[in-house]
């Protein structure tokens, strides 16, 4: 299977056009995946991917804005953690039980940097269905706020089977990013389900 990138980049809300287009071979299922999404300086970065056979669209839409405005979104990757038996046996979960989405754990990675440097957003969070073999809609939001002001959302749109998942997105962040304390929102959800967990990261 092989990813296709369509990158594209807006400057205050203008679309200046398409910008790369690259296809990147899968290793396997379940591996680290997906493929570098940048912009330029003073662009807000965004991206689709579409994997090609899959039942759904991966798409990273939005950026970076506000305080990390000139900054870029890396690649998405993700793992699978935990088979669907594995935690369904973790959750204690019946087959009558409607979809659950709940995350075990967000992080930023480092959680102190300086401008400039690379921030790995990071999520890992449980998805099951009553039925065994059904794919599930999945968006992963994560919302980058500093004080009140949002100054990024990354949103990943993948469709997923029942178990236990591992995603990452690296912003790095651009070198003249305002000094502070920034929280990131990350939001898991399906159609009838979601999950929200808060964290932090300093730039200093």
């Amino acid at each position: 299977m092989k990813v296709k990138i369509i990158s594209i980049i807006t400057i205050l809300l203008f679309i200046l056009g398409l910008f790369g287009c690259a296809s990147i071979p899968e290793e396997h299922k379940g591996a680290a995946t997906g493929a570098a999404i940048g912009g330029a300086t003073g662009a807000t970065a965004g991206a689709i991917l579409a994997e090609r056979g899959a039942k759904t669209e991966t798409a990273i839409l939005g950026g970076l804005a506000g305080a990390l405005i000139g900054g870029l979104i890396g690649h998405y990757a993700y793992d699978t953690k935990r088979s669907r038996e594995e935690t369904a046996q973790k959750y204690n979960y019946q087959s009558s039980t409607e979809t659950m989405v709940r995350i075990e754990d967000v992080s930023v990675i480092p959680s102190t940097i300086k401008p400039g440097d690379k921030v790995d957003l990071k999520v890992t969070y449980a998805v099951l269905e009553s039925a065994p073999d059904k794919e599930i809609n999945i968006t992963e939001i994560r919302e980058v706020k500093m004080g009140a002001e949002l100054v990024g959302k990354p949103e990943v749109n993948v469709s997923r089977s029942g178990g236990t998942y591992s995603s990452t997105i690296p912003v790095f962040l651009p070198s003249d990013a305002k000094k502070g304390t920034y929280s990131v929102i990350t939001t898991v959800q399906s159609q009838t389900a979601k999950d929200s967990k808060e964290t932090f990261f300093k730039v200093q």
